[in-house]
């Protein structure tokens, strides 16, 4: 790409050096029967409009919690990860336009702010407890964002509710019918509680004289995202723990990680994030995340929940635990590699500048809007504009050793989950298996 007009020796520096964290983090207790109910909810193709597409279509474990692919296709496709092949009796019209997250330690009590652009989060000075897009929409009962953000997806078509009026469930979406009775949670609340053995379930955890809500659903999600994804015995941990040493190399890493190379100034504490939003020049590939009236490829991130120009181009900190396992990174996936990805950090502008688009995982298809944005000088110079970290000169060998750090931090225990997929679900719709 053609040399951008701004440099990044006008850029601010980050912070120095960074202390290291305390292995402190805590996961609240979970009621071993909500968290097999919601088990089989993860796994189970009802909750989508077309019966199609279960949760754990996008995030996998044997794809680390996420689908291995930089930008998934949803509703319309079948199979997982570079295997989705596209429905051509039921295309999907785009990629999903972000990046499928990955799960793990999501239910620690830590973790209180979701999506790349934060636009869900606990809040207890609202009514529900929980601030959200739909604001004064949002049904009460949900036990916390984690439960909320769980269940989002089923609303948008591009992810599971499916195209337009082609089902109950898209129908009501399209009419804004999300809540309340008719709306799009109550038909899927129906559908689950038309399944005898997912009433007899619910019984087990909500009492047999309570009717199942779209909430009840979203918690028991929740309390086995909190359950199945606890990440935290690394060596790393242990390291924190203990003072049991790392490798030679990882050790080294480390010391770069919260010194030389500044990565601790965001990545922070046991899991490696602070929770918050930074600009740093991430190419911009998919659709994008746009209102209707806008560049459709365009994705300003923070900015569209906020409006406030400063936070254009501002996604939140991804946590790095188990990261060796979550490839494609950043918000739409935009690098295959972990090791292109830790370099990006070190001259974004100029990665921003020499970004190709191989650098890139797709799975079946392509569409005209993989890579419009990328040709748009005036929008690159954007996403340049807005950039945050300042230039920082690593030598190959420390590029090694912060890779070895970052491996350090895998919870290989935790990568299969505690339970493990099911063969089965009580819909008896097809669950979602590895090719290999």
């Amino acid at each position: 790409m053609r040399q951008l007009l701004l440099t990044a020796a006008f850029l601010p520096a980050l912070a120095s050096a960074s202390p290291l964290p305390k292995a402190d983090a805590t996961f609240p207790a979970q009621d071993v029967n909500e968290v097999e109910l919601g088990w089989q909810l993860f796994y189970d193709p009802i909750l989508s409009g077309n019966r199609s597409v279960a949760c754990a279509t996008c995030h996998h474990p044997d794809l680390g919690t996420s689908d291995g692919v930089s930008l998934g296709l949803g509703d319309g496709a079948t199979g997982l990860g570079l295997d989705r092949k596209i429905d051509p009796n039921n295309p999907p019209e785009k990629r999903i336009p972000r990046n499928a997250p990955a799960l793990w330690n999501l239910g620690a009590t830590e973790f209180t702010v979701f999506f790349h652009d934060g636009r869900l989060e606990d809040d207890p000075t609202r009514p529900s407890g929980i601030r959200t897009p739909l604001g004064s929409e949002m049904e009460m009962g949900f036990r916390n964002a984690l439960a909320a953000q769980a269940m989002f997806p089923v609303l948008s078509g591009d992810e599971m509710a499916g195209h337009y009026s082609e089902n109950d469930v898209s129908q009501a979406v399209r009419l804004g019918q999300l809540t309340g009775p008719g709306g799009a949670w109550d038909i899927l609340a129906k559908r689950v509680a038309a399944i005898p053995a997912y009433r007899a379930a619910f019984d087990q955890v909500i009492g047999a004289d309570e009717p199942i809500k779209f909430h009840h659903i979203a918690n028991a999600l929740a309390a086995f995202i909190t359950f199945e994804w606890q990440a935290d015995a690394s060596a790393f941990d242990a390291y924190l723990r203990n003072g049991t040493p790392l490798e030679q190399s990882a050790t080294a890493g480390m010391d770069l990680f919260y010194s030389k190379a500044q990565c601790g100034t965001c990545h922070a504490g046991q899991f490696q994030t602070d929770h918050s939003f930074h600009a740093i020049a991430l190419p911009q590939i998919g659709p994008g995340k746009a209102a209707p009236f806008e560049n459709h490829n365009r994705d300003v991130g923070r900015g569209r929940v906020t409006g406030t120009a400063e936070d254009f181009y501002r996604f939140r900190t991804p946590s790095l635990r188990n990261i060796t396992q979550t490839a494609p990174y950043g918000h739409n996936g935009a690098y295959t590699s972990l090791e292109t990805m830790v370099r990006h950090h070190l001259n974004p502008i100029a990665s921003l500048n020499a970004y190709v688009e191989t650098n890139t995982t797709y799975s079946d298809g392509k569409f005209d809007t993989d890579f419009k944005l990328m040709r748009d000088e005036v929008e690159v110079i954007e996403i340049a504009a807005a950039n945050e970290i300042s230039p920082i000169g690593l030598s190959d060998l420390e590029v090694t050793q912060i890779l070895a750090f970052l491996e350090s931090l895998t919870d290989y225990d935790a990568i299969k989950g505690r339970l493990g997929v099911p063969e089965s679900v009580p819909s008896g719709l097809p669950v979602d298996q590895p090719s290999n």
